[in-house]
């Protein structure tokens, strides 16, 4: 356990997962906490973060940075989700060993399974078969660091563990249209939807303006806002979204991933992770997740209720689905002591509350 006075560094502390674990640390009574912002420290620049580093000191580091996207960003910039989350983790690992950080967690994503991995997956489906084409960059780069900490744990005994949470949404969620996960985009894209079909325009405006859409924001006209969401399947009487709407998934509130990062980081070491007596000590990582999984298609028209869109869903299957099913196994997270409490309906309603106020108070600030 760490002790209160323990100085940890926050990598990603203005994301949806660090700005939740930053927060769960503050309640715990852990404040003192350093976090830098990208203008402040660039995670990607080895000599940054070396003298970051030999500045500050931490007791304890938690990796919760990465250069992350949704299913279009990945098939696009490949070489970017490869490049700058390998350089992220070389960087805040290898740091992390050079001055003796006692613990350190590091947060990746169960797209480290393959793409056939049987369901629930378990963590010792890792490296067994095939990745998903579309992010296989991304979880390439996630799998060298869980690999990267159970080799310094191995060779030096250091205790950094790793941790793979499934599809989070939540306070701070990117709801970008292109980048963006799929739930924070399809709340979006019907909250427009909505008020187009309400003949809203200040709502609209008001929408844009906080959120340009590749360039177009609230100035615009009518017919430019209009023909720009419709780009992005976004009209008066329809909202189309990518795929089938077939897949399946898991959903997990972002503030609980914070909890059970936060419980792994001050009650799980390594020797925890795996069976004592092991001839390969390997697959120490552990899911996060609810181990609940719904389609995409159930997820969108909970998204409808919970907004009051009266017009109609469309599905554009020329759009990849990206896995059928990813579910995770969350059974060593339950015999480490964690469950979650928040459900998906639960979830949606909180987080289209969220993006409702932030709406407001950015456009009062204006």
């Amino acid at each position: 356990m760490l002790e209160k006075s323990a100085k940890i560094y926050v990598a990603g502390h203005r994301g949806l997962v660090g700005s939740a674990i930053w927060e769960n640390l503050m309640q715990r009574g852990y404040t003192n906490l350093i976090g830098r912002t990208h203008k402040e420290l660039d995670l990607l620049d080895p000599v940054a973060v070396r003298n970051f580093f030999d500045e500050e000191r931490p007791d304890a580091v938690v990796l919760a940075a990465a250069h992350v996207g949704g299913i279009m960003a990945n098939l696009q910039y490949r070489a970017d989700f490869i490049y700058q989350n390998l350089q992220i983790q070389q960087n805040v690992i290898g740091e992390s060993f050079r001055h003796g950080v006692k613990k350190l967690l590091f947060l990746g994503s169960t797209c480290i399974y393959p793409r056939e991995a049987p369901q629930p997956m378990k963590e010792e489906a890792l490296l067994t078969s095939p990745l998903e084409y579309t992010n296989e960059p991304y979880a390439i780069a996630k799998i060298a660091g869980l690999k990267m900490c159970e080799s310094f744990n191995l060779q030096y005994g250091t205790n950094y563990i790793a941790v793979m949470p499934t599809n989070l949404y939540g306070p701070n969620d990117n709801f970008h249209l292109e980048n963006s996960h799929v739930l924070p985009a399809m709340i979006r894209k019907i909250h427009l939807a909505k008020c187009l079909n309400e003949n809203n325009w200040d709502a609209v405006r008001k929408d844009i303006d906080l959120r340009p859409v590749e360039g177009v924001d609230g100035s615009y006209s009518d017919q430019e806002i209009l023909d720009k969401l419709a780009k992005f399947g976004i009209t008066p009487q329809t909202v189309t979204l990518w795929g089938t709407g077939k897949p399946l998934r898991e959903f997990l509130w972002s503030e609980e991933m914070a909890d059970a990062s936060v419980h792994v980081l001050l009650n799980v070491d390594f020797k925890d992770t795996y069976t004592e007596g092991s001839k390969e000590i390997r697959n120490c990582h552990i899911n996060v997740g609810t181990g609940k999984e719904l389609s995409i298609r159930e997820v969108a028209e909970k998204i409808i209720k919970e907004i009051g869109f009266k017009g109609k869903l469309r599905w554009d299957a020329s759009k990849p689905d990206g896995t059928m099913r990813k579910l995770t196994d969350v059974s060593k997270l339950h015999s480490l002591g964690w469950q979650h409490k928040i459900e998906i309906d639960e979830g949606i309603h909180r987080l289209y509350e969220w993006y409702l106020k932030g709406i407001c108070i950015n456009h009062q600030t204006i």
